[in-house]
Formats: structure tokens, sequence, C-alpha cells
């Protein structure tokens, strides 16, 4: 039996090896986890919890003996389910919270049947470290970005969509962070990835661009729903060149009415979410918004927020976190997606 292989999370190349298998319970799985991984959990949810409370309160001897006996059930399960048809030459890297005794016991079988694992040095603890040193080392090589500003309602998501179609390079911060970035910006279907997975998403992007091109981003605050947006990034952000975008009132009002559909069907939930924003304004201000919901009068209602909530805090932000004037304006008379497209490339032959 050969010795077994460890790889640092600053060496290791995902591109050699067959998979890359995560062994922690599936709740640490979904905080995070490397590009790729597959969960092939050695201990659940439940199964964790419990070993650590056995560890607390009896001994460390009994957790160990009670962990090895689920360790190896698990296990035992995977080989017939997961293993059963892997070839001669399987090669796989193998990792756990900090590349210890979870990642080692599946590596060891997989080992003795004659496959080749590589266990990942410091498990996922490191590879975390590896990646916010990386991000901030990567933030300080000087890139340009430009950021696209706008009221709400311009359609800065809308035109960064065609920014990126038309092949430049976009970081879609309220994509990846899943919130619009507003009281009302929570998707409907999915919940906001954890900090750290967003902050891995947010290098793998920048890892894979040309430092020499500029990378364009939508105006945000520091926060995007309960994500904090690196600090390198956001210092980075605030002196970064802007391009304005300018659409008529009305057409704002159009285009927030087609992307909240679900809460215009939903006024219960309308209603709860702007509880939110209620202690930022005047009670004859919310009341109308109440009023203006319970009657369905949606444009009049869009109307309102922008003019008493929405328009003097982008310009409040805007005003205290950049400090550059807009380098270029443009102005937009319709809010299709062809409209979009050619302004996009309007603003990348300027550029």
């Amino acid at each position: 039996m050969r010795e077994i292989n460890f790889i640092s999370s600053e060496k290791f190349n995902s591109h050699e090896y067959d998979e890359i298998i995560d062994v922690r319970s599936p709740s640490e799985f979904h905080e995070d986890h490397l590009p790729n991984a597959i969960n092939l959990p050695v201990l659940s949810n439940l199964e964790r919890e419990h070993i650590g409370t056995i560890y607390k309160q009896e001994s460390p001897f009994t957790a160990k003996r009670k962990g090895a006996e689920l360790v190896s059930f698990n296990i035992s399960k995977h080989l017939k389910n997961y293993f059963s048809n892997k070839e001669k030459d399987y090669s796989p890297l193998v990792y756990c919270w900090r590349g210890g005794q979870r990642s080692k016991s599946l590596s060891i079988i997989l080992n003795s049947i004659g496959w080749k694992p590589t266990i990942l040095e410091g498990g996922y603890k490191s590879y975390r470290k590896h990646i916010i040193n990386s991000l901030d080392k990567i933030l300080s090589t000087g890139f340009n970005l430009k950021i696209i500003s706008g009221l709400t309602g311009s359609g800065k998501t809308k035109l960064l969509k065609q920014l990126s179609l038309a092949g430049a390079q976009v970081i879609d911060l309220e994509g990846l962070a899943k919130h619009k970035g507003s009281a009302l910006g929570d998707e409907v279907n999915s919940a906001q990835p954890s900090q750290k997975m967003f902050e891995r998403n947010i290098y793998e992007l920048l890892q894979s661009f040309n430092a020499g091109i500029p990378i364009f981003l939508e105006s945000e605050s520091s926060r995007i729903g309960n994500l904090q947006v690196p600090a390198k990034l956001w210092n980075l952000m605030k002196i970064s060149s802007l391009i304005e975008i300018q659409i008529t009132h009305d057409k704002r009002i159009e285009l927030l009415i087609n992307e909240y559909q679900h809460l215009i069907n939903d006024p219960k939930l309308l209603l709860s979410k702007l509880e939110k924003i209620k202690h930022l304004k005047p009670a004859s201000v919310f009341e109308n918004w109440i009023n203006l919901i319970n009657q369905r009068n949606v444009p009049s209602f869009v109307d309102s927020i922008l003019k008493d909530h929405y328009d003097q805090a982008y310009l409040n932000s805007r005003g205290n976190t950049y400090l550059n004037d807009p380098e270029d304006s443009y102005s937009l008379d319709d809010i299709s997606d062809k409209s979009y497209g050619y302004l996009a490339k309007r603003i990348l032959s300027n550029t």
C-alpha cells in the first residue's frame, strides 16, 4: 500500500484530480466548499453534533470510539453506493474541516483498495485562509473598475447583463449575493449564500479576469442583503470611475413593475418587507404607501416610493461613497433588452 499524498491549498490544482470529495457534514458543505466538490459526508449533521456533545460531556475517548463506528458505517455505504464503479486508476482529492480524521479515514480505505487519494493539507480551514489572503492580494494588483450608476429603476442590472453578453468582464454582485440590494430585494426562490461562498465566488471571477481590461460592476452599498462586500473590493469601488445611466421617471416605474411582479402579486409580502424601512419615513408617507397597495394602485405606489425614499437614498449614498463624478452619462428612452444591448456596445466602444 503506497503512502497517501498531502497537498497544500496554495499548490493544489483541481484539474489534476478525478474528483474533489468533501467529507464534512451537509451543513458544513452547504455553507461553502471547494469549487466543483461533491459531498460524501462521513458524519451527518446530527451525528456530528452528537459526537461533539459526547466529547464535551463524557470523554474524548468515548467520542472517538463512537465516531469511528459511525464513520466506518457511513464510509461502507459510500463504497457500496458511490465508489462501486470507479476505475482502477481513480485519483480523488479528499478534504474535511482541518485535514484530520474524517478525510484520513476515507483516504486510508480508498488507498488500501488501490486508488490514489490525496488529502488537502489543513482541510477547508486552510483553503478558506488561502481565499482570504488571495482575494486581498489580487485586489492589490490594480484592477480597472467601471461602476454603473443610476437611480433605482434605471436598469443597471439589465445593462450589466448586456455588457457580459457583449464580451465585457462583469461582476454582478447582486447576482452572486442573490439579492437586489434593497429592502425589497430578497430573491423569491433562493436564499442568499454564506459570506464565505460569496467571497469565494468573487475571487474565482477576479482570478479569471484580465487585469488590463475594464471590469464593470453596479454601484452598491457596502452590504447586499445580509452579505458584506469584501473591504478591499469596496474601497476600490469607491475610487473607481462612474458611468451614469439616465432614463425617464415613467420608464423607471415601468421597469420596476416588470421586475417586481412577485411582490405586486403578493401585497401581504410587499407590506411585510416595507416594515423594514417604516422607521425611516414619516407616518404620513408610510400610510400613503399602505393605502396605495391596498387600492392596488401599483404605479402610484412605485412613483411615491421612488420620490419619497429610493431617489434621495441613492443620491445620498452615491455622494457619500463614490469620490468621483461620472466620467460618462448615457440616456435611454426605451427599456427593452435591445436598447440596453446597443448601450452596452456604445459603452465598450468608449472604454
